[in-house]
């Protein structure tokens, strides 16, 4: 690979990474109904404010989410809404070994 591919790879991993922790994918599912304030999605993923705005930041950083300040309020919004179909894929991946196992142990599959 070269520099410029090696970099892409980094970036790409940086995507996943972002979206990869479980408080994060929530907030990106949640943010698939519309934007929301920091307020509104940690009482949402039931966690502490702060713990929510390092999330989001992290979010940002990586270019799934934009924010925008509105008054007193940070509004978050998905920018990448194309990051949704990774997590249909992932979903469909989960589903499929699931089905897998369970052929293996001659369960019904779901």
């Amino acid at each position: 690979m070269t520099g410029r591919d090696d970099r892409l790879m980094d970036m790409k991993a940086e995507v996943f990474a972002a979206v990869g922790q479980p408080v994060r994918l929530a907030i990106v599912e949640l943010l698939a109904d519309g934007p929301m304030c920091v307020c509104d999605i940690a009482k949402e993923v039931r966690s502490e404010r702060t713990n929510v705005s390092h999330h989001l930041a992290v979010l940002v950083q990586a270019g799934v989410l934009s924010c925008e300040k509105q008054g007193l309020r940070m509004i978050y919004t998905l920018e990448r809404p194309c990051i949704l179909n990774a997590v249909t894929c992932v979903e469909r991946v989960i589903r499929q070994r699931i089905n897998d196992a369970a052929k293996a142990i001659g369960a019904e599959p779901q």
